[in-house]
């Protein structure tokens, strides 16, 4: 199975050439997969060099001039490095982008911590105004950059990962959907967490709903779920743990309740190894998942 990334340059491609205000902005990264839309485009088909501040700023000089840029690079470069950029040059100019990144979290465990970012989604937390999609297959990964595209100047984030569910689900860039109803407590599975949470959850009397996207966060849904399964919530996230703690306890504050935040910690791991060898440091492997959220739940 071809994975997210695979996916990213032939739907961008296609899209270039559906949309004359669609720009692709790159920073070495990814250039080869765009060498035929680059004929066919060249002036809406940028490589920067390897300068991610400018890649940004780039990008957001194209939006200031009504185009709709699509900016990709490994999410470290992207969202890290230049992160006064997406601030000033996106946000304080109140335009909009289309961030795509690859590499998340520890996707390439050998390239060090220099090419890991779990701290994405929470850095971008702390601006206004993001859309953010987590898919969890290469189908909706590319469902979702459509999505992220047609959404006029919004400015959204897109994180793809080698991780990938066996299988696609519906999504359609606002909710959270329902794969499996209990009333023993709610676990929301973000993208590719979701088939390692189903295996954990197997047997136990609990809700498990499914994020593709994040932010906004769907609280409706969460609310939903919670009224007929109870208010106990795990969150089962592929970056940084707690990240969307907040935003499930102002879902459920007017409602007595308790929520695990479940995802990659924080302290560093300096010893590389392997995707699965990182997934099992983490807890996040369907075993320790088992024991976690059949501890909370239980409780």
């Amino acid at each position: 199975m071809d994975t997210m990334r695979d996916r990213f340059a032939p739907v961008v491609s296609r899209l270039l050439d559906e949309d004359p205000r669609v720009a692709v902005v790159l920073a070495e990264i990814g250039r080869d997969g765009f060498a035929d839309a680059q004929l066919r485009h060249p002036e809406r088909v940028i490589n920067v060099g390897i300068r991610e501040q400018l890649l940004v700023g780039a990008g957001a000089g194209l939006a200031l001039t009504g185009m709709r840029p699509i900016v990709h690079t490994f999410a470290s470069f992207l969202v890290e490095r230049p992160f006064e950029q997406v601030k000033l040059d996106l946000g304080h100019q109140d335009v909009g982008a289309v961030l795509v990144s690859a590499a998340a979290s520890f996707d390439w465990p050998a390239g060090g911590v220099t090419h890991m970012a779990p701290g994405d989604v929470a850095l971008l937390d702390t601006l206004d105004g993001w859309t953010v999609h987590v898919p969890g297959h290469p189908d909706e990964a590319e469902t979702l950059l459509r999505h992220a595209v047609a959404a006029g100047d919004d400015k959204v984030y897109v994180r793809l990962s080698i991780q990938s569910n066996t299988e696609a689900r519906p999504v359609d860039g606002a909710r959270f959907h329902t794969v499996r109803e209990g009333r023993s407590g709610v676990v929301v599975a973000v993208g590719p967490m979701l088939d390692n949470v189903l295996a954990a959850t197997e047997g136990l009397d609990v809700t498990v709903l499914y994020a593709t996207t994040v932010r906004p966060f769907d609280a409706d849904a969460l609310r939903a779920a919670t009224g007929a399964a109870g208010t106990d919530v795990v969150l089962v996230e592929p970056y940084l743990a707690g990240t969307s703690t907040t935003a499930a306890n102002d879902a459920l504050a007017d409602v007595p309740h308790r929520v695990l935040g479940l995802g990659v910690g924080r302290a560093e791991l300096r010893r590389y190894g392997t995707i699965t060898e990182h997934l099992t440091a983490h807890g996040l492997d369907p075993q320790a998942l088992r024991e976690r959220i059949g501890g909370f739940v239980g409780g």
